[in-house]
């Protein structure tokens, strides 16, 4: 169960970093630096998908998150397991990103939804504003004149 809880407190860790460099203002001069999504360099920085990958490639042996066994011994077992268990952490924060834009989004609504309702209030109160306006100055010409001194 620690195992697994490892496993996906570090596949969330490689999402959140990932979704940052990739997608928050804070880093946009970083990936504007190296091209936007026109170069390699720019796009490997501006794609959250793709950044986690190498976030994982780090963060799985620095935090000893190997998911996945496998038979072979040596190094080319233990470059076997790095690589597997970091596509494991990949997906599984590809799998949080979903879920997060989910409830991004859905909190987006929200906002737009509240945007909405104070605009069309604003609204409102300009219009009855303009009406009452309009109004006074019908009664105004209405009344009867002032009669001459």
């Amino acid at each position: 169960m620690e195992n697994l809880f490892q496993l996906f407190a570090v596949s969330a860790v490689v999402m959140g970093v990932s979704q940052t460099i990739a997608r928050e203002r804070i880093f946009a001069p970083l990936r504007e630096r190296l091209g936007g999504k026109d170069t390699w360099w720019g796009y490997l920085v501006s794609c959250p998908y793709c950044l986690s990958h190498y976030v994982a490639f780090v963060l799985v042996p620095l935090t000893g998150t190997y998911a996945i066994d496998v038979v072979v011994g040596g190094w080319p077992g233990w470059a076997l397991e790095w690589l597997l268990s970091s596509l494991l952490v990949t997906v599984i924060a590809a799998f949080f990103r979903v879920i997060f834009w989910f409830v991004d989004e859905s909190q987006g609504l929200v906002r737009r939804r509240q945007r909405t309702e104070e605009e069309e209030t604003a609204t409102k109160r300009l219009v009855r504003k303009q009406v009452e306006q309009q109004v006074s100055v019908e009664e105004d010409s209405e009344s009867p004149p002032a009669p001459p001194h």
